[in-house]
């Protein structure tokens, strides 16, 4: 089995776009857990009990969004480092530093096409919750909440994404591409 050799750049490309879907997950996890803004708005409210002041439900609810308003700016700084990194991912092929995935090509395995088709169902899906993303942000009004929909939808396909590859990186390096782990981090080759 031929030894995938990563380039500096690669490897860069690669861990830079891992580590902000990662941050993305968890503003996404405490958006939805505890940083939810029902969560927070009773928990301000619980403690106006305690002073004996209050507000109403819609008032409790506008505060708790301004709390966790600068947590979700990073959800959204992290989407603009994906779209300049997914970006120089799709150039870095001009320059040979990156391989375009092609499942169609006669000689692969089945095993490979597989893998092929799993990065570009992976990459189409990226793609559009960036953009989705980006017309949310910059986009008119009226078209924010049909992409909010589009866009929440990012999250299964990042979930089974990674699980997907981490399994299929654990498989590889215990099977027919010993040291892939090795390669994908310091780029070195590793003997058998």
């Amino acid at each position: 089995m031929e030894k995938l050799k990563y380039s500096k750049i690669y490897r860069i490309v690669h861990w830079a776009i891992a580590v902000s879907f990662l941050l993305l997950l968890i503003t996404i996890f405490l958006r939805l857990t505890w940083l939810n803004k029902y969560n927070v708005a009773a928990i301000i409210e619980n403690y106006l009990i305690s002073t004996q002041q209050s507000l109403s439900q819609e008032e409790l609810i506008v505060l708790a969004k301004k709390i966790r308003q600068p947590m979700w700016d990073w959800h959204i700084y992290l989407g603009y480092v994906l779209v300049g990194l997914f970006s120089i991912r799709f150039i870095l092929p001009a320059f040979g530093h990156m391989k375009i995935q092609n499942p169609l090509s006669k000689n692969l395995s089945t095993k490979k096409k597989i893998q092929k088709w799993t990065y570009i169902i992976f990459y189409v899906c990226v793609v559009i919750s960036l953009i989705t993303g980006l017309i949310i942000e910059l986009g008119p009004k009226e078209w924010k909440k049909p992409m909010e929909a589009i866009h929440e939808l990012g999250i299964y396909y990042l979930i089974a994404f990674i699980i997907i590859h981490l399994v299929g990186v654990i498989l590889a390096e215990f099977t027919d591409q010993k040291g892939i782990i090795s390669r994908i981090v310091s780029g070195l080759n590793t003997k058998d």
